[in-house]
Formats: C-alpha cells, structure tokens, sequence
C-alpha cells in the first residue's frame, strides 16, 4: 500500500473540515465545536502535527480573517444610534469586569494579571463569531441591531482592556508599545489611502488583496507587540470602514463579503489546530469540575444581567431581552484565545485551561438550542450583494421605462393615421365586395 504523501492529507483535512462539521449542523451542533474536537482526536494519530508550519499558517489566517471582518463590522453610525444604552452597557461590563477579577484573585490565589484575562475570557462575546450566526438565530431587525451594538462595544472595550494588561509589566513596555499603536492608527490611514492613489486606479478589483494584505500585516505588528494578532487585525478593519466615504470600494459591500467567505474557508483550521494543542492535562476530571462550576454561575449571571440591562433600558418584553441575552453568550474564539495566552506566557494550570475550553463549548453551543436556528461560522447566508454595474444597469432601465410612460403616445397614433381607414360594415353571407382597382 503505498504511503499517504502530505499532500493527500491536507486534502482529507480540508474535506473534513468544510464538509463534515457543516453536515452534523442538522444534530444542531456548532461547525466550530466539531472542527475543534476533529482537532483533538488529530492530535492522538497525527502526532507532530501540531508543529506544522502550514497548519499554523492556515490557523492564523483563520483568525486574522475572522478579527477582519469584525472590524469592518464596525458602524459608527449605528453605534451613535444607541449611544445611551451602549454606554450604560459598558459601564455594567466595566463593572462586572472589574467584580471578576477581583473574586479570581481573592478566591483562586492569582495574580491581577490573570485574574483580569481570566474574566475577559469568561464575560467577552466573540463579535466576529455572533456576527456570522446572527441571520440564522431567527431574531428581529431590532433583536439583531441591538446584539450587534452590544458585541462591538463590548470587544472594543475588551481589545482595549487586553493591550493595557498584556503591556502593564512595565512603564518602558507600556509606552513603547503604546507609541507604536499610535503609528499604526495613524499610519493605516495613510497606507490605505497611498494605496487607493497609486495602485487602485491600475488594478482595478485589487481592493480585497490590499485590505487583507493590509491585515495581516498588522496582526502581525501586534503580535510582535505581545498582543496577539486579533488587535491589529481587528484595526486594520476598524480603519478601513472608516475610510468607507473616501474610499467607497475598500470596504464596499462586495469586499465584505469577500472578506466573509475568505475567513470561512479559514477559520476552521484555527479552531482544528487549538484542538490539536490542548494538553492532556486539561481532559481530567479536575478540569470537568472546575468546568461545571463555571458554566453554573458565570452563564446565568451573564445572561440574567444582559436580560436585566434591556429591560430596564431598551423597554423590550422580557423574552426579546432573552433572546439578545442568549444571543450575546457565545465566547468561544475570545477565550480559547485568551486562554492560550493564560497558558503560554502566565502558566495557568491545564486544569483551569481545560476549564474554560468546556465553558466556551457550552456558551457556544447554546443559542444552537435554544434559538431558531443552529449556530455557524459559514457566513455565505442571503443573497450575494448586486454588483455596482449591474445596479447601474436596472437603474438605466428604469429610468428608460419612466421616460416611455411620461412620452406622449404619438407613435401609435401616427401610425394608426398612416393606416387606411377599416371598414365596419360586415358583408352578408355570401355576398363578395370586389376590391378596389
């Protein structure tokens, strides 16, 4: 039997991947669950794996997409719109933040450092993966709005919140790698621009290479800054919605979901390679335990705090708030991602890691329960957006059919004239009128 060439296994990877988790859907369960715990099941045949450099390289365009497209997310304009509700939201997540913290390190015995991680990891929605589920969760226009203001503001504040305690070790670090987010907001700007001047107008339809190249270039600064490629990722979207006015094509409809279903082809390798380096220490029962544990009271003091704020500011009935409560609860890629972070440069306990890999799995998997629908990453939902010349076709049309029922009906009539006049005299049976000439 001859050998499986690495070529052969990254085609059954891919099949895996984009074939099977979409295809369990129908069990309501989650594609990224499915893809994470193919991961885990790789690890214990596929040993080595792990270390890929192709994986890896799979898995952080995975995630840079995905932060992306979140940013690009971004409206201004609708975060204006419920400024006072999102405001007070964030002052309630501000505070909850800081309560969970404080707790970890009375209760558990760890530094503020990780104590302030650990409950980002527990109370931060995942914005880029609740954006992608929203149309299939079977909310209202309004229901939806509101999720979505709620997840931006609250991972804007928790992007914010992970750069300060990332950077906090010392003045020095802070500062330099506060100067060096500087450049890059103000940098960005000009590189998009710079590259709307002088390549855009050479190659057009260019417009999504340069965005993601724009992209991973600055998930990378900011990893090497020590804050994790979602940063920059999320930045570099963030800016480019911003220059939507001055640069309508960069992040135009088209190129957004561009970006979409560019991150959904990736993202399930991210979620297979963590898989795939989770150590055996966080599959025990201690883990289960502690797992349990938090599930039972971070969960419903989540929701139940989500459900009261909308009540108490939005005027909805108590099950709309439910809805976008349960809407909010999925934390699946912000805690794998800060928890690989709590592992790898705190050294948390694979206890603790295993523990919060069991509370995203369950935050994720239910709005998949308790929705309308089950819960995805493949974000190719609705029709695809019309493009701008074939809008500028039907408008073209349009405009032609307004002006041929404003035209006066002279034609027919001109060519009624130009007819010789018809006879309306019927001929009797079996008479026959000879014709003229």
């Amino acid at each position: 039997m001859p050998a499986i060439t690495s070529e052969v296994v990254y085609l059954l990877l891919i099949f895996g991947l984009l074939v099977i988790p979409r295809a369990l859907q129908r069990f309501r369960i989650p594609a990224p669950l499915t893809s994470f715990a193919f991961g885990m099941v790789a690890a214990v045949f596929l040993v080595g794996f792990s270390q890929d450099a192709t994986l890896a390289l799979l898995a952080t365009l995975g995630i840079s997409s995905l932060f992306l497209f979140a940013g690009l997310e971004v409206q201004m304009d609708e975060l204006r719109r419920g400024m006072w509700p999102l405001l007070s939201h964030l002052v309630a997540r501000a505070i909850t933040l800081t309560g969970a913290a404080l707790l970890s390190m009375h209760y558990l015995g760890l530094s503020w450092q990780v104590s302030a991680l650990l409950a980002l990891a527990l109370l931060t929605p995942s914005t880029g993966f609740i954006l992608d589920t929203l149309s299939r969760l079977g909310l209202t226009e309004d229901e939806r709005y509101w999720v979505t203001v709620k997840a931006v503001g609250g991972e804007l504040l928790a992007l914010l919140v992970l750069f300060l305690v990332l950077q906090s070790g010392s003045i020095e670090r802070l500062s330099y790698a506060s100067g060096a987010l500087v450049l890059m907001i103000v940098g960005m700007p000009l590189l998009f621009i710079g590259l709307g001047r002088l390549v855009l107008p050479h190659a057009p339809g260019s417009e999504f290479s340069l965005l993601v190249m724009v992209g991973l270039i600055a998930a990378y600064i900011t990893y090497q800054l020590g804050v994790y490629y979602l940063v920059g990722a999320f930045l570099a979207g963030f800016i480019a919605r911003l220059l939507r006015q001055r640069m309508p094509l960069l992040a135009s409809d088209e190129n957004l979901r561009a970006i979409q279903m560019f991150a959904s082809f990736f993202v399930p390798f991210y979620f297979f390679y963590m898989g795939m380096r989770v150590p055996s220490g966080a599959l025990s029962w201690e883990a289960l335990w502690w797992g349990l544990g938090l599930t039972a009271v971070v969960l419903p003091l989540r929701i139940g705090s989500i459900w009261l704020h909308r009540r108490m500011t939005g005027g909805e009935t108590a099950r709309g708030s439910l809805r976008v409560a349960t809407a909010l609860t999925p934390t699946l890629i912000f805690t794998l991602v800060l928890a690989t972070i709590m592992r790898e440069r705190f050294q948390v306990s694979d206890a603790l890691y295993g523990a919060l890999l069991f509370y995203a799995g369950v935050s994720t998997l239910l709005p998949s329960l308790v929705l309308a629908k089950p819960v995805d990453f493949n974000v190719l939902v609705g029709p695809l957006p019309e493009g701008h010349h074939n809008k500028m076709v039907k408008a073209a049309e349009a405009a032609e059919a307004a002006k041929a029922v404003d035209r006066p009906d002279t034609a027919p009539a001109q060519a009624d004239a130009a007819q010789p006049p018809a006879h309306t005299e019927a001929n009797p049976p079996g008479e026959t009128r000879p014709s003229a000439g």
